[in-house]
């Protein structure tokens, strides 16, 4: 029998608008601003020898929150150099509030954004095509590797383009993240198994090519409080968001339901602070240099 459940992604807005409920519920902005300004400038370190100008790629920069920051500590860290930020970024609307960010922040006008509407296979794609040979100094992928048709050839790709010193920061959920946990419990029934990549996958397929990394565990929090009140909208955003199914608590099973809201109950993958729920969904960044 067909499972009635469909992926979140395949409603373009809705996947939105439950994306921006999660981030306004979780410590997202805390926990990348703490790298930017903590674990980065170590990661910059050699990237801008001998250059004046700095090549960045963006890959599924959503609405440039985080690009900003890196950024800003880019900056901080070369306060001389130019930078050309090629933007990858499937979404429109997403795109369109990275603009608007952009014309609203003081201060950039040491970088030339280069913006491209596309996935990254297609930018994969039109980059062959073209026979582009230019290399980046930095290039980073925040939560984007779950959409990918081939995590491995995305990897592969990216890193092949990073100049002497360059590197690629692959940010994604880590293996021992809670949300991971709940997905992977439940992926046939919910049908995640393809969104629900970590850090493990990218760090297996990297330590069976014998390829060089360092990683970074990112602590991180999500507040799903709401998820318990039946009926919520925020709530039913969140649960959502969090199985990556579209209306998950119109559409799944009463037992599937029951298990799920069991599963987040449990006091090894939630914690109650201040009368609010808390779940873990630690982040990691993988670290690659170039390839030698």
């Amino acid at each position: 029998m067909e499972s009635p459940l469909v992926t979140l992604i395949s409603d373009g807005d809705m996947y939105l608008k439950c994306f921006y409920h999660y981030l306004k519920n979780s410590t997202n902005n805390q926990t990348m601003q703490e790298f930017a300004d903590n674990l980065l400038p170590d990661i910059l370190a050699k990237i801008g020898n001998g250059k004046s100008n700095l090549n960045v790629i963006g890959v599924g920069s959503g609405a440039g929150d985080i690009d900003l920051k890196i950024l800003s500590a880019l900056h901080h860290k070369y306060p001389e150099m130019t930078v050309d930020n090629e933007v990858i970024e499937p979404n429109p609307q997403q795109l369109r509030d990275y603009r608007d960010l952009v014309s609203q922040t003081p201060g950039l006008d040491y970088v030339r954004f280069i913006w491209n509407e596309m996935t990254a296979d297609e930018f994969e794609e039109q980059w062959k095509e073209k026979k582009r040979t230019k290399k980046a100094d930095l290039i980073h992928m925040f939560q984007m590797m779950y959409y990918v048709k081939d995590p491995e050839a995305t990897v592969s790709f990216f890193q092949s383009l990073l100049n002497k010193n360059g590197r690629l920061l692959i940010t994604l959920q880590s293996g021992n993240n809670d949300v991971a946990k709940m997905r992977d419990a439940f992926s046939n029934q919910l049908g995640t198994a393809e969104v629900n990549r970590s850090t493990d996958d990218i760090k297996r397929f990297l330590d069976s090519k014998g390829v060089r990394y360092q990683s970074h565990n990112l602590p991180h929090q999500v507040d799903i409080t709401k998820c318990f009140i039946e009926g919520d909208e925020d709530g039913e955003m969140m649960i959502d968001f969090l199985t990556q199914v579209l209306h998950f608590s119109k559409t799944a099973s009463p037992e599937l339901k029951a298990k799920i809201m069991e599963f987040l109950r449990r006091q090894e993958f939630s914690v109650e602070s201040n009368g609010k729920v808390l779940m873990n969904a630690k982040y990691e960044v993988i670290v690659l240099e170039q390839l030698t």
